[in-house]
């Protein structure tokens, strides 16, 4: 049963880690491509602002009346320019001119007011992100090329931690199912051995009770018939315990020191007398909403875990604390103690130090307290070689 445990652990750290693989590969995958169009998006510019420069220096052979310039070539290869110019509908661009205004501008939407303004901050930004791509006509006149990342490579920049909250809800979405599955695996585990013990329980139990009522009308020792009596009667209220695991028991309201005591009082005749049992109650009763057979239960396994931790010799004390609307119940003992690592392991089903045993009664427990008393039990603490204490927390009637 532990090395299931072991084996369930080792498969849910195993899928979040192929989880994680997934993510960073597929954010140094997105992160070449988004490098890729940067580059892609660099020569564009570069190739708009060679398309610029032709059209300054056109312009500059038009002024100069140029023998060499022949007009309709002059028109076509204008043509040609301007629709290399058109054809950038993505990258905002700012092109600024030797005096330093802005002469034309591609893809952003300048406000009428504050227009100087709001052009130096958005040189500025885009300075910040790229290098400005230098224009010369001549030696007189230079210009600078601002320009921004396109709509699309934003959007690219941005995908990555969309890929990763995708992968995140995934993992969630699967870990939560995995939980889920599991956990109602194990229900329908706990309802069917539970419901099998209690039918196979109820023949041999039926039969003993026969026979001390036998005995009875014989001269047999009422003090043995007695003990008999109430072993038998122990075993009706243990079967009656498994027939109710899966059900919805009726809870009712019960003296919290009441159970307990008696729980003690069986328990106490039946361990080493090795091992002493101490209470401490307050002096008024706390009334709880319970039910009695399958709490009693818990008393009994944490009793029994503590005796088995101490190897059948030492000091068991439990006590009940009354706190406004909850009360604490306290199972301490001296026995070999729990490491801090495995406060919560020692409730999952499976889980056992012994050479022997199934490793099912604290997970039994933990289940008797959420699931029918709605309330907690935990390692409250614990020190190695010295003992350790569970705390039970329960709602109290209002």
């Amino acid at each position: 049963m532990a090395n299931e445990y072991k084996s369930g652990k080792t498969f849910r750290y195993f899928f979040i880690i192929s989880a994680v693989i997934i993510a960073i590969a597929s954010v140094w995958v997105t992160n070449v491509l988004v490098n890729k169009l940067k580059e892609e998006e660099r020569k564009k510019i570069e190739i708009w602002a060679e398309s610029v420069a032709l059209i300054a220096s056109q312009a500059l052979l038009e002024d100069t009346n140029s023998e060499s310039f022949n007009n309709d070539y002059a028109i076509n290869y204008d043509k040609l320019l301007m629709n290399l110019i058109e054809g950038n509908t993505t990258i905002p661009v700012i092109l600024i001119d030797n005096s330093g205004k802005e002469s034309e501008s591609k893809n952003i939407q300048i406000p009428e007011e504050n227009k100087d303004e709001y052009l130096k901050s958005k040189i500025k930004k885009f300075a910040d992100k790229h290098d400005p791509i230098e224009i010369k006509s001549d030696e007189n006149h230079i210009s600078y090329v601002y320009y921004d990342d396109s709509t699309v490579l934003k959007q690219l920049q941005l995908f990555p931690f969309v890929q990763l909250t995708v992968v995140f809800i995934f993992i969630i979405i699967s870990f939560l199912a995995l939980n889920s599955t599991q956990k109602a695996e194990q229900n329908r585990v706990w309802v069917g051995l539970s419901k099998e013990t209690a039918h196979q329980l109820g023949t041999p139990i039926s039969s003993l009770m026969a026979w001390v009522e036998y005995l009875k009308t014989k001269d047999t020792d009422t003090r043995l018939l007695d003990e008999m009596d109430k072993d038998v009667q122990r075993l009706k209220t243990i079967a009656e315990r498994f027939s109710k695991i899966g059900s919805n028991p009726d809870p009712q309201p019960m003296d919290l020191e009441e159970n307990v005591r008696l729980t003690v009082e069986y328990m106490g005749r039946r361990i080493s007398s090795k091992v002493s049992i101490s209470t401490q109650f307050p002096n008024e009763a706390i009334p709880i909403l319970m039910n009695e057979s399958l709490f009693g239960w818990v008393i009994e396994n944490l009793i029994k875990n503590a005796v088995d931790a101490m190897d059948g010799q030492g000091a068991i004390t439990i006590s009940v604390q009354d706190k406004g609307k909850k009360a604490i119940l306290d199972i301490s003992d001296t026995g070999k103690g729990i490491p801090k690592s495995k406060f919560n392991a020692v409730f999952h089903p499976g889980y056992t130090t012994k050479k022997r045993g199934w490793g099912l009664g604290l997970s039994l427990v933990k289940r008797i307290i959420e699931s029918y008393q709605k309330g907690k039990i935990y390692v409250y603490k614990s020190e190695v070689g010295k003992g350790a204490t569970f705390r039970i927390e329960l709602n109290k009637i209002s």
